[in-house]
């Protein structure tokens, strides 16, 4: 496949799918540059790579610190009201060159993966009103280390 840069790419997936405009993508860039940062990993190789429940967490964090109370309203206005959505996004920009993936990466990795109300709408609640919902969690197989070639 042919490597795109993030504006060809963006071209052609905001003409193959528009359930997303171009405003998700590049929020989804700057969150996943937010992620790697605080992450502190390299800036380019094989350990550069960050796992889908990395990167949903560096959303979160990323899109609070950006947007605080309004962040599920304007994620809304972007067509993204699941963690699901997140993972579309991802996948697409895959698909087209832009991000890399391990095997180990699926789309799946994004389902479920928090509520939208407990990550960007209870933090600003007062706690009388938070909901007592418990956050989801999946079971993960254990990641195997992939063998570099000698």
């Amino acid at each position: 496949m042919k490597r795109l840069n993030f504006e060809e790419a963006m071209r052609v997936i905001l003409k193959e799918d528009t359930r997303y405009p171009l405003e998700a993508y590049v929020f989804l860039r700057l969150a996943l540059d937010f992620t790697i940062r605080t992450l502190n990993k390299p800036t380019h190789g094989p350990s550069r790579h960050i796992t889908g429940q990395e990167l949903l967490d560096g959303i979160r964090l990323y899109a609070l610190q950006e947007f605080g109370p309004i962040t599920r309203t304007v994620l809304e206005a972007w067509g993204i009201t699941r963690t699901e959505d997140f993972g579309n996004l991802v996948f697409n920009l895959v698909n087209h060159g832009v991000l890399g993936k391990t095997e180990q990466d699926k789309q799946e990795d994004f389902a479920n993966v928090y509520s939208f109300q407990m990550a960007f709408t209870d933090p600003f609640l007062p706690s009388s009103l938070k909901k007592s919902v418990k956050p989801i969690k999946r079971k993960r197989p254990p990641r195997t280390k992939s063998k570099e070639p000698s």
